[in-house]
């Protein structure tokens, strides 16, 4: 299972599992990562290129993506869309703004949460329920990439922040699935979401059809 089997067919998904030696920014997109270390450039630029390749496939020109004030993706008019990018690992989501309201991408290492970063990241009743959850799979570490999931997801519909303790989490191990209810005024009730762990990464992915 990979991000596309987390997401509906309206949703074109790319992945690179490398990045390409060399390889220069799209233009127009050089000054978003002038200063950028060298890890930085290289995420940016294969995650644009399979943005701009997944735009691809929706019938999209290749265009610069540029970054807005909180750092998001400004996606061409009509198309909804999420990046994410972790050590070895870069991937798009996109889709028709006539198909879906809104999807948010997020990748992260398999691997436990540092503990000093837990309580900043988890409310109380998340980590009670963190505590239930069996063995096998770093739960932290799935509940922070469903935050940022949700998040990507929360704020083209919202234009605001959502902070980590913003929204409480639900978990469903038995069919790897989760639930984010915010707790400030939202336009739904709630974030519905889907995970996997593959290749050593912990990958979610949460789809709004539509908002009422």
């Amino acid at each position: 299972m990979t991000l596309t089997d987390l997401v509906p067919p309206e949703v074109v998904i790319v992945e690179a599992f490398g990045d390409v030696p060399g390889e220069q920014p799209f233009p127009g997109e050089e000054q978003l990562i002038a200063r950028a270390t060298e890890g930085r450039r290289r995420e940016f630029i294969t995650g644009r290129r399979s943005a701009r390749e997944a735009l691809r496939r929706l019938g999209f020109a290749p265009v610069p993506i540029l970054t807005g004030a909180r750092r998001q993706p400004l996606w061409p008019d009509g198309v909804v869309g999420s990046i994410t990018h972790c050590a070895g690992y870069r991937a798009a989501a996109v889709a028709r703004a006539g198909d879906i309201a809104s999807v948010g991408i997020d990748a992260e290492p398999h691997a436990a949460l540092p503990p000093e970063v837990v309580p900043g990241v988890t409310l109380p009743a998340e980590r009670d329920m963190l505590a239930t959850l069996g063995s096998g799979i770093h739960w932290g570490r799935l509940l922070f990439s469903a935050k940022e999931s949700i998040y990507k997801a929360w704020f083209p519909l919202t234009g605001r922040w959502l902070g980590f303790d913003e929204c409480v989490i639900s978990i469903d191990p038995a069919v790897r699935t989760f639930t984010g209810r915010p707790l400030v005024d939202s336009p739904l009730p709630e974030f519905r979401g889907r995970f996997t762990i593959e290749r050593d990464l912990v990958m979610t992915a949460v789809t709004v059809v539509s908002v009422p």
